[in-house]
């Protein structure tokens, strides 16, 4: 393992929401404490974005725009010395490559990390919830397809609403049991059509959803992401 000395710099593009950038920041200061003791904290270099504008253009399916603004973000923090690069998002991976492409630090792509989880746990065929993007468009679990693996999603019909859940609850730190409810019972209805496990791909479900409120195992993708790149870090 790393010393502190030679401990890399990790890179961070946030703000989708700033509760989402605030799950990383404190996992993975945690896990370097965890991983090292004393008062090891990361090397962390972050740019946050603002959500209002991102959200904006998504709603006008401006991802062109989204993609130069991440990118920016990207170089900014290359420019910071990070040696490699996170998105804190699940839903705006839908342009990682064009990040990816904007920087000469390596991307270190969440549906790789959560794939190689699942795979190593001997889970082929996941349920996936997250935002009605992330659902319903194939830049994630095609990506996922590509590691061998089937992904559910629920049914469009509760696209909507679970998307309201997440925009106008979760991102603003509202945790509500009615919520909770709900989407426990499309986690079991995706584990009746075959589902072996689940995947929280959004961050903020993180907040809402934990191993004991399903019996399916639970992959938290931010968690796989904080502890891949401390691997990375570290290793």
């Amino acid at each position: 393992m790393a010393s502190h000395s030679d401990m890399k710099t990790i890179g961070l593009v946030g703000g989708m929401s700033w509760e989402s950038s605030a799950v990383y920041y404190r996992d993975l200061n945690l896990g370097v404490r965890k991983r090292l003791g004393g008062l090891a904290s990361p090397k962390l270099v972050m740019s946050t974005v603002d959500f209002a504008e991102l959200t904006e253009l998504e709603d006008a399916e401006r991802w062109d725009q989204i993609g130069a603004l991440l990118a920016d973000a990207g170089r900014s923090v290359e420019r910071g010395g990070a040696d490699f690069l996170l998105l804190c998002t699940t839903t705006f991976h839908k342009v990682a490559d064009q990040v990816a492409a904007a920087v000469d630090i390596p991307l270190l792509h969440l549906a790789d990390v959560v794939a190689d989880a699942c795979i190593a746990a001997g889970v082929k065929r996941l349920a996936f919830i997250g935002t009605t993007v992330a659902m319903s468009d194939g830049f994630f679990t095609d990506r996922m397809a590509g590691h061998g693996l089937e992904v559910l999603v629920p049914p469009a019909s509760e696209h909507d609403w679970l998307n309201t859940a997440i925009y106008e609850e979760l991102v603003h730190g509202a945790v509500l049991d009615r919520t909770r409810s709900r989407v426990v019972q499309l986690i079991h209805q995706l584990w009746d059509a075959g589902a072996e496990g689940v995947l929280l791909g959004c961050t903020e479900l993180e907040l809402l959803i934990h191993q004991a409120d399903v019996d399916l195992p639970v992959f938290p993708c931010t968690t796989l992401h904080v502890e891949a790149a401390l691997d990375r870090a570290l290793g």
